[in-house]
């Protein structure tokens, strides 16, 4: 019988047709080293898309913090317009409650506060001009007064001709010059900066103050009706805050211009009422660097009746600040915005390290208004009548102390049940 593995090599025939080529040998499949099967090598359908919208939301973020850089000025601005407007609504809306038209209200606001503003620097400014020539015209004596005790003290010979000749011919005084004469460009800009800055604020403070009611329709208009009177109250919250922040500003400055008032009539230095009232309004109204700028007019002024008066104003206003700042805002700024002391010392650093002086002027009713929105949501419970709360835990440690509070309190416990 002949084998049969040849006969199993060999291609057969279909019944009905003529015998089907061989097919072709297929290469065998190489399994990879940890025993998983290949598959086909293409790139998923998602994965471009993918990188086309990561790209794009890169690409969104990158000019999202340009824009919000270039704006910042702008943001700043707004802000300030914002607290500027809670500020003298309560004034607009009183006019308003009377019958008059909000725009004409928040316009007669604004003018008051233009020509009060106007009439304070018209007077300081001539008050200023006038002590400077004083200044200068008395300049003489003060140098010959210099020379005399210089003469006297050290036995020299100066002469008052012979340190004028040297001044004018001083490389320093040419340089000081000419960096004075460059400088007056870049003062000239800052000038015209800060008028843009202050048309801004007054635009924008002018449009809240006015249009609040539409404002506040507006965006009450997007949200459901819950989420419409929180933020009702959250707004009339923040009107309640800043006005009592500007109350107890102003009344901070009544109180530090009477008392440097005093001072300085006492002393017999001249346009004392002027200077208190530049004391007071400065060094409440410009934070961090307030004190100082309302402390150097009056010392200059000072200098020119006489020179220990300048020593007197400064060590008058250094130990006002003082108590100022450890005494009496602490009181007045609880008492007015609410909060307490340390929080309100701690939101003014916060606000300055995050916007500057601005920062530092806006953060004490901002916060105020955080505190009391949060205040009306955040659940309280009756505080455990233990003596570690009430502060007595030396005394409750004591041989004997605690039976005794117990007792004391499950007395108070029966008597309130009877």
């Amino acid at each position: 019988m002949a084998p049969t593995d040849d006969l199993d090599d060999r291609p057969t025939a279909s019944p009905s047709g003529p015998t089907a080529p061989p097919a072709e040998p297929v290469a065998p499949a190489v399994a990879p080293a940890d025993g998983t099967t290949l598959r086909n090598a293409r790139m998923p359908r998602w994965l471009p898309r993918a990188m086309v919208l990561a790209l794009a939301l890169i690409a969104t973020f990158q000019f999202g913090s340009w824009a919000f850089h270039q704006l910042t000025g702008l943001l700043i601005n707004i802000l300030i317009a914002f607290f500027l407007s809670l500020a003298i609504e309560p004034a607009v809306s009183r006019m308003s409650a009377r019958g008059m038209r909000r725009g004409l209200a928040t316009f007669l606001v604004f003018l008051g506060l233009a020509v009060v503003t106007a009439g304070f620097v018209t007077l300081l400014g001539s008050m200023l001009a006038g002590q400077i020539i004083k200044m200068i015209e008395g300049f003489p004596e003060y140098l010959d007064s210099l020379i005399n005790w210089i003469n006297q003290t050290f036995h020299t010979q100066l002469k008052r001709v012979d340190v004028q000749e040297g001044l004018l011919h001083s490389d320093w005084l040419r340089k000081y010059a000419q960096n004075s004469a460059a400088g007056v460009l870049d003062v000239s800009a800052q000038v015209l900066g800060g008028l843009f800055q202050l048309l801004t604020v007054g635009l924008f403070s002018f449009y809240f103050a006015a249009d609040g009611p539409r404002l506040r329709r507006g965006l009450c208009s997007v949200l459901p009706p819950a989420r419409q009177a929180e933020v009702l109250r959250a707004w009339e919250i923040a009107v309640d805050k800043t006005g009592g922040y500007i109350y107890s500003r102003g009344l901070m400055a009544l109180i530090s211009g009477a008392a440097h008032y005093v001072l300085l009539q006492a002393l017999g230095v001249p346009y004392a009422p002027v200077l208190g009232v530049w004391v007071g309004l400065v060094s409440q109204f410009i934070p961090t660097i307030g004190t100082y700028l309302a402390g150097a007019l009056p010392m200059l002024i000072a200098f020119t009746v006489a020179p220990w008066y300048a020593v007197w104003v400064l060590v008058f206003v250094v130990v006002y600040q003082q108590f100022e700042n450890y005494m009496l805002q602490p009181k007045l700024t609880s008492k007015t915005v609410d909060i307490h002391p340390a929080v309100a010392f701690g939101s003014v650093i916060a606000g300055t390290a995050l916007l500057g002086a601005v920062g530092a002027l806006i953060a004490i009713p901002a916060v105020a208004t955080l505190q009391a929105f949060l205040g009306a949501y955040v659940k309280r419970y009756k505080v455990t009548d233990d003596p570690r709360v009430q502060g007595h835990r030396l005394r409750a440690n004591r041989p004997g102390a605690l039976p005794r509070l117990l007792w004391a309190r499950e007395r108070r416990t029966e008597e309130g049940a009877s």
